[in-house]
């Protein structure tokens, strides 16, 4: 039973894909800083995702008095689907400045690792085991259980707001990294990570509260 137990809620867990913040960085010369037209970059393989949060973190922005807008509509397929070089890149700013965008907020992954736990009864503090035929007992069914061992993934995405109207050696106003446990929905996962995005932006005063 107690392993069931345990396997639930590991699930459980990971079917939240909550997103924890595990660092942040705010640029102390932006003291009253907030953005007026953002454009929203999700740097992803995955255009289901991309949409899903450009469109979110669009509507969140949005109702916080914020013009913002998607990257997919405005950047042309050609950009996105092609390698481009650093001087294209910097062309491809220049435009969406003139567009009057005052700042990008871009979203990617930076790393996955692969983790591994099992279900068994790991989460005893007693020294049951201190007898082999205990400690045996307790862990045998790593020989027995198909699925003994849960392999999961987790996610490193970081997310910055970069100013436009300023040099590249300034222009970053903030930026956070996040890890994302094993994601199962894509929908899910998504909307827990824009409400961290925002949790932060609002806690460093960048966007007014809702």
């Amino acid at each position: 039973m107690k392993v069931l137990y345990y396997t639930l809620t590991l699930l459980l867990l990971a079917s939240c894909s909550t997103a924890r913040m595990t660092d942040t960085w705010t640029n102390k010369e932006y003291t009253n800083y907030q953005p007026k037209k953002v454009l929203i970059v999700g740097l992803t393989e995955n255009l289901t995702a991309r949409q899903i949060f450009e469109e979110q973190l669009k509507n969140e922005l949005a109702d916080r008095g914020i013009v913002a807008v998607e990257s997919y509509t405005v950047f042309k397929p050609s950009f996105t689907n092609l390698k481009q070089t650093q001087e294209a890149i910097e062309q491809e700013i220049s435009r969406v400045s003139k567009q009057g965008f005052d700042a990008i907020l871009i979203s990617a992954v930076k790393g996955v690792d692969e983790k591994e736990t099992y279900s068994g009864d790991r989460y005893r503090t007693d020294y049951y085991w201190r007898r082999f035929g205990r400690y045996y007992y307790l862990h045998q069914d790593v020989y027995l259980v198909e699925g003994y061992y849960n392999k999961y993934k987790v996610y490193h995405i970081e997310a910055s707001l970069y100013n436009l109207k300023e040099d590249s050696d300034k222009s970053l106003v903030w930026v956070a990294s996040y890890n994302i446990v094993d994601p199962k929905q894509i929908s899910t996962t998504v909307t827990n990570y824009v409400t961290a995005i925002i949790k932060s932006l609002e806690q460093e005063e960048l966007i007014r509260k809702k």
